[in-house]
């Protein structure tokens, strides 16, 4: 059985023996304080029914939720009053209402993974167990009071549970694509400084806020982080809307005939890919993405165009004149520049080129290869199938000592052989 799949079975386990023997626990001791219980776990499910119009692969599409349980961990006092419910009847309030929440999203087929619930259920113990033992002994109010070093503790528990979710989602991801762990944790760790910081701050509040007045505080408090939701989606909506209008001009190379169907696409997937298995993450990844979607676009300046599109197949002063008319025509879009200079970056030497230049470089050279690029191009293409994808590496491996970095070509490598970009078949390095 590969690693990954163990890795994976070993969290969903610990979050399913933590969230039965929650359950279990407190159907036999009873609720401790049932109006809190029944405060936060309302809110908990809403916050999973607010989850309609997340994105696909959305870092926190409930952060409502998400606030509501980390608030009822992190909770000592409601209205001046001592809480009890500890750890166990915390998981177990959070597990419950969580479940509630998602139905109506599993009944149209689109509830969170089992992997967001482990997650969720494991941060939400690992929160509680940090405050509740400490906070219910007395230690906390004795040796810092009720003032500001009670609120900086406070803080110590959440940036601990926001540690504790980011090492947990990128060892997920990790053992689902392989790609490099140290880039994976880079990702998580940024993601906590947009909608995490929000989502942390938020649980604070909501526990200082209870405790002094009362449960009215959640509805009040809860306001803002659905206002941040909301602006936020619409920030996603902004980008998605970006990504499409750059798709669109990388299609303008396939309608004009210059380069195959799906050339592009298939370049910009393998490129992130391969990008993300080389270490590059966040922004990185982005601009990377969107150089390759459009590193042909330079082939529309062409009085004759290339036959096939297979520019890797071309003499390198040929293949740099098309990059540079490239690289004019992505500045002229309004792109970031960082873009256009990769663009035009490509054919360069590789030696002098950025990392993310030299894995378009060769990932579209190994697309013209093994695509009809090639049998255009050269009448003796390599064509298609896992036989041509290992001719192609080997090609590749063969140009090295000019044209490709080592570094990038191992890379590809390994990316073709666990399946490559998605819906790719693997390719077993020869």
């Amino acid at each position: 059985m590969r690693p990954g799949v163990l890795t994976v079975g070993a969290v969903r386990a610990a979050a399913l023996l933590l969230g039965l023997t929650a359950l279990g626990a407190t159907l036999r001791n009873g609720l401790d304080q049932p109006g809190n219980a029944l405060a936060f776990g309302v809110l908990v499910a809403l916050g999973e029914l607010a989850r309609w119009g997340a994105a696909p692969g959305e870092r926190e599409p409930a952060p409502l939720a998400a606030a509501g349980a980390l608030a009822y961990a992190l909770l000592g006092e409601s209205a001046g009053s001592g809480t009890t419910h500890g750890v166990l009847q915390t998981v177990a309030v959070v597990t419950a209402a969580g479940l509630a929440g998602i139905v109506p999203h599993l009944a149209r087929g689109r509830g969170p993974g089992p992997d967001h619930l482990a997650r969720r259920v494991l941060t939400v113990g690992f929160a509680a167990l940090c405050f509740q033992p400490l906070y219910n002994s007395g230690a906390v109010v004795r040796h810092l009071g009720e003032g500001p070093p009670y609120v900086l503790f406070l803080g110590l528990p959440l940036v601990l549970t926001a540690l504790c979710d980011a090492v947990l989602a990128a060892l997920l991801l990790r053992a689902r694509t392989g790609f490099p762990y140290g880039s994976l944790l880079r990702d998580e760790l940024r993601a906590l400084l947009g909608i995490g910081s929000a989502v942390c701050a938020t649980g604070a509040v909501m526990a200082l806020g209870v405790a002094a007045a009362g449960l009215w505080a959640l509805p009040v408090l809860a306001v803002p982080l659905l206002l941040t939701q909301v602006s936020y989606r619409r920030y996603e909506a902004v980008r998605t809307v970006n990504r499409q209008t750059i798709a669109s001009l990388a299609r303008a190379t396939e309608v004009a005939g210059c380069t195959p169907p799906g050339h592009a696409h298939r370049v910009a997937a393998l490129s992130a890919a391969v990008g993300r298995e080389l270490g590059l993450s966040g922004a990185e990844l982005t601009v990377l993405e969107h150089a390759a979607l459009m590193h042909d676009i330079g082939q529309l300046s062409l009085v004759d165009p290339v036959e096939g599109g297979a520019t890797a197949l071309l003499p390198a002063e040929e293949q740099r004149r098309i990059a540079l008319l490239g690289g004019e025509v992505v500045r002229r879009t309004g792109v970031p520049p960082a873009v256009a200079v990769i663009v035009e970056r490509q054919a360069d030497p590789y030696r002098e080129q950025p990392l993310p230049a030299r894995i378009i470089r060769t990932v579209n050279a190994y697309d013209d290869l093994t695509g009809a690029g090639a049998d255009a191009g050269r009448g003796t293409g390599v064509g298609g199938g896992p036989g041509a994808a290992l001719d192609a590496l080997e090609r590749l491996r063969l140009g090295t000592a000019r044209d490709h970095h080592p570094d990038v070509v191992e890379g590809l490598a390994r990316v073709l052989a666990r399946g490559g970009a998605v819906g790719m078949t693997p390719v077993v390095p020869g």
